[in-house]
């Protein structure tokens, strides 16, 4: 099978990971394939903020229960939004999706495991407790949060495909 369509069947969301460090190397491969994806008129407007140290994961951890997995995650990735920096501001939530996919696309070829924990870049209290714990700047807005580790935990593939979901136009 191709491997990048056998990365993308063979994602699955992983909460459980070992205690096995993820190496400086492997995060830059993660942070280079999150910023090759693709962006409105390239506007690029994302920035990324690496979250390595235990007592910063643990009180993200306790944000809300989607977040509860950060007590045991080696590392996560906060995908930001810099808005100044969208030519089309309403795009940057679709640049910084795609980056987000990307990365845990990118973790399964690596034989990480990962989950998408999403956050309000709306400015909700999460948002802002998230915000104030990494100490972003005023201009920088949280979208997305990806923990990640070595898997402690095996969830086999599924077939997701649904044909009853493909369409022509006008044919429902």
């Amino acid at each position: 099978m191709n491997p990048t369509l056998e990365s993308i069947l063979n994602r699955k969301s992983i909460r459980k990971y070992t205690s096995q460090a993820i190496t400086p190397e492997t995060i830059r491969e993660l942070l280079t394939a999150a910023m090759s994806a693709p962006s409105a008129c390239n506007q690029q407007p994302w920035h990324f903020v690496v979250i390595t140290e235990r007592n910063i994961l643990n009180e993200l951890s306790t944000i809300h229960s989607g977040l509860q997995m950060l007590a045991e995650a080696p590392l996560a990735i906060l995908i930001c939004v810099e808005p100044k920096l969208a030519q089309l501001d309403f795009f940057w939530q679709h640049d910084c999706a795609a980056a987000t996919e990307n990365i845990l696309l990118a973790a399964t070829a690596s034989g990480l495991g990962g989950v998408w924990l999403g956050i309000n870049p709306n400015g909700d209290e999460a948002s802002q407790r998230i915000a104030s714990i990494v100490n972003l700047p005023q201009s920088i807005v949280p979208f997305a949060m990806v923990s990640l580790g070595y898997p402690a935990e095996v969830k086999a593939a599924g077939d997701r495909y649904r044909p009853e979901r493909v369409h022509s136009p006008g044919r429902w």
